[in-house]
C-alpha cells in the first residue's frame, strides 16, 4: 500500500499529459502517483509509462462511465482535451463536459484543466477582417474558453491553466523552410510583436507545480509561457542552432490564411489574436511567476538544442 496522492492525468501518452506524467514519475519520493488515463494502454507510450512505475488505465473522453472508473479515488487530475483530432467545437465541449461531471461524481479534490482565452473578447464573430469559423474566432481556444464553466457550475475544484504557442508547432509546418535561393526563412505572421510560447513538457511540468502547492490555486486562473520572442529573436535562434542565417519574413493575416497548409484559416485567426492581443496575452505570462512553479522551465533556444535536427529543413 502507499500513501501517495493519485493524480489522474488524461492524455498521459500525449504532449502536455505525457509531460506531468513523467514529472511525477521522476520524482519518486515526491507525494503523488501518477494514473496514466488512455484510450490505448496496450500502446508503445503506455507500456512504458507502465514500465516506469505509472498505473494505466483505459478510457475516453467520449465515453463518461469509462471516466467515473478512471477517477475513482484519484486526489487530483489533469484534463486536456485534443481539438485537432476531430476538429470540432462542439466534440472538444462535450468531452470537457464529461470529464467535469465524472470528476464530480468522483469527488476528486483538484483538477487542472488546460484551457485558452476566449478570442471573441478580441476578436468578436462577425468581423469582416477576419472569418469566423464555425461561430467561433479561434475554435479550439474558444471552446476550451467555454467550457471552464463546466468546471464551475459543477463545484469541481478547479485550477484553469491558461496555456500559451506550443514550440511543438514548429515541427508540424510552421517552422523555418529553405527558399528557391537557397536560403533558411522563417515566416511568421507577427510583424515585430511578440509570442508567447512554451514547450508542451513544460506545462506538465507546471501542472505538477500547481498541485504541489495544495490548495492555493484552486478557483484561480494561472496563466503560463516559457519564453515571448519577437519573429526576428525566433529567427536567430533557429540560425544559432542551424549555424546559417535564416530570413524572417513576416506575413500578413490574410497571407497565412491563404496558405495550402491543414488548418490555415484557424491558425491565421489564432495570429491575427495573438498580434491584436499581444499586451494582455504576454502581459498575464509572468515568466518568473511560471518558473517559481517549474524551475526547469526551458527557454526557446534550450528546448531547440533538444529538438534541433527534427526542426532543420534540407
Amino acid at each position: 500500500m502507499t500513501d501517495k496522492k493519485i493524480i489522474a492525468v488524461i492524455g498521459a501518452t500525449g504532449a502536455q499529459g505525457g509531460g506531468l506524467a513523467r514529472a511525477i514519475l521522476a520524482d519518486p519520493e515526491g507525494p503523488f502517483s501518477v494514473r496514466a488515463i488512455t484510450r490505448g494502454a496496450g500502446s508503445e507510450r503506455a507500456r512504458r509509462l507502465a514500465e516506469a512505475g505509472a498505473e494505466v488505465v483505459e478510457a475516453d473522453l467520449e465515453d463518461e462511465a469509462s471516466l467515473h472508473k478512471a477517477f475513482d479515488g484519484a486526489y487530483g487530475a489533469f484534463v486536456v482535451t485534443n481539438f485537432w483530432e476531430h476538429g470540432s467545437a462542439r466534440i472538444e465541449i462535450a468531452q470537457a463536459a464529461a470529464a467535469a461531471a465524472a470528476l464530480e461524481a468522483a469527488g476528486v479534490q483538484h483538477v487542472i484543466w488546460s484551457t485558452l482565452e476566449d478570442t471573441r473578447d478580441q476578436l468578436p464573430v462577425g468581423s469582416d477582417r477576419y472569418p469566423a469559423l464555425d461561430g467561433y474566432t479561434v475554435p479550439h481556444f474558444d471552446a476550451k474558453a467555454e467550457a471552464n464553466a463546466l468546471f464551475e457550475q459543477r463545484g469541481v475544484p478547479t485550477t484553469f491553466l491558461q496555456t500559451s504557442f506550443n514550440w511543438e508547432n514548429f515541427a508540424v509546418g510552421l517552422g523555418v523552410t529553405r527558399g528557391e535561393d537557397g536560403r533558411l526563412v522563417f515566416t511568421l505572421p507577427m510583424g515585430e510583436r511578440r509570442l508567447a510560447g512554451i514547450a508542451a513538457e513544460d506545462v506538465g511540468r507546471t501542472a505538477l507545480g500547481i498541485f504541489a502547492r495544495g490548495e492555493e490555486y484552486i478557483g484561480a486562473t494561472v496563466s503560463i509561457a516559457g519564453e515571448h520572442l519577437t519573429g526576428e529573436q525566433f529567427a536567430d535562434a533557429f540560425a544559432d542552432a542551424f549555424g546559417e542565417p535564416v530570413d524572417y519574413r513576416p506575413l500578413t493575416h490574410d497571407q497565412f490564411r491563404a496558405l495550402p497548409i491543414p488548418g490555415a484559416a484557424e491558425f491565421g485567426n489564432m495570429f491575427q489574436y495573438y498580434y491584436e492581443a499581444e499586451k494582455d496575452f504576454v502581459g498575464a505570462r509572468d515568466l518568473d511567476f511560471v518558473r517559481s512553479l517549474n524551475p526547469r522551465l526551458q527557454t526557446f533556444r534550450a528546448w531547440l538544442d533538444i529538438h534541433e535536427e527534427q526542426l532543420r529543413p534540407a
